[in-house]
């Protein structure tokens, strides 16, 4: 839960290439990761699919300036703008690419390819027209770190108070080693513990959105370990329903600080062009 999203690696890794700060190479590797392979489908001025480095320079000639995240979820239509078709297949994804500067979104569609037991991930991304408005229910930064600060307090006291799976030694644990990953990076200037740099984000990218990315997966790992069942966890029907109902406007919180850390560059940018 709260994973990294392939739209938030495309978005920061596309922002530090309109940048100028990265190689196309080198996005591209960030931005493909694990998988075989990602193409990009419905590209203006293109019949069939293209790879990602002729779409990301193509993106740039039709006036993109930068990416934004979104994560939607029903009821909750997180960074989007519309219309309503793009609306409805980012939902379906639960994420999306917006561009800044260019009228244009992208959709991730993942599928499993090869024999079994061999299998690699292929990723389309649909290119869709999309509206130019601000995006849905984003905060600053400033607002998501106050209120993940919170939110990852109501969740201890959430995983204490109804003695989930996951609650006590092991969540601190988990906090532990977040905080050491948060710590080993500052100290070395942006590189994680294990020395490649912009292990969090790309680089461009303000410290601050580092923090605030960072934060929010820690929020992600106290909610995973909520819900997981186990020895000591809530069994019943009615404290499932009340393990899950108190987590959930912790875990809206962390996903729009996700967006908001991954959406900063841009945000920072139309902040001083104003």
């Amino acid at each position: 839960m709260l994973s990294e999203p392939r739209s938030g690696r495309l978005a920061a890794w596309g922002n530090a290439l309109i940048a100028g700060l990265v190689s196309p190479d080198d996005a591209v590797l960030a931005i493909v990761g694990e998988d075989a392979v990602h193409r990009v489908e419905g590209l203006p001025g293109e019949s069939a699919p293209v790879g990602l480095t002729l779409a990301l320079g193509r993106l740039r000639t039709l006036g993109a300036s930068g990416l934004r995240v979104a994560l939607p979820v029903p009821g909750h239509p997180l960074g989007l703008s519309g219309p309503p078709e793009f609306n409805a297949r980012a939902l379906e994804a639960r994420e999306a690419v917006v561009c800044h500067g260019a009228a244009l979104g992208f959709v991730p569609e993942v599928y499993e390819a090869g024999p079994e037991g061999d299998a690699h991930v292929e990723v389309v991304w649909h290119c869709l027209p999309v509206r130019e408005a601000p995006p849905a229910d984003v905060p600053s930064l400033g607002e998501a770190e106050r209120e993940l600060a919170e939110a990852l307090r109501e969740a201890t006291e959430v995983l204490t108070r109804l003695d989930v799976a996951g609650s006590g030694p092991a969540a601190q644990a988990a906090i532990d080693a977040y905080r050491a990953r948060v710590g080993g990076a500052a100290r070395s200037g942006g590189r994680g513990t294990g020395g490649r740099e912009w292990e969090v984000l790309a680089p461009g990218y303000p410290p601050r959105a580092v923090r605030v990315l960072e934060l929010a997966r820690r929020v992600g790992v106290l909610i995973s370990l909520a819900y997981r069942s186990g020895e000591g966890g809530a069994v019943s029907a009615s404290e499932m329903a009340a393990r899950t109902a108190a987590l959930r406007p912790v875990e809206r919180t962390a996903r729009r600080a996700q967006v908001a850390a991954y959406n900063s560059v841009v945000e920072e940018r139309e902040r001083g062009r104003g």
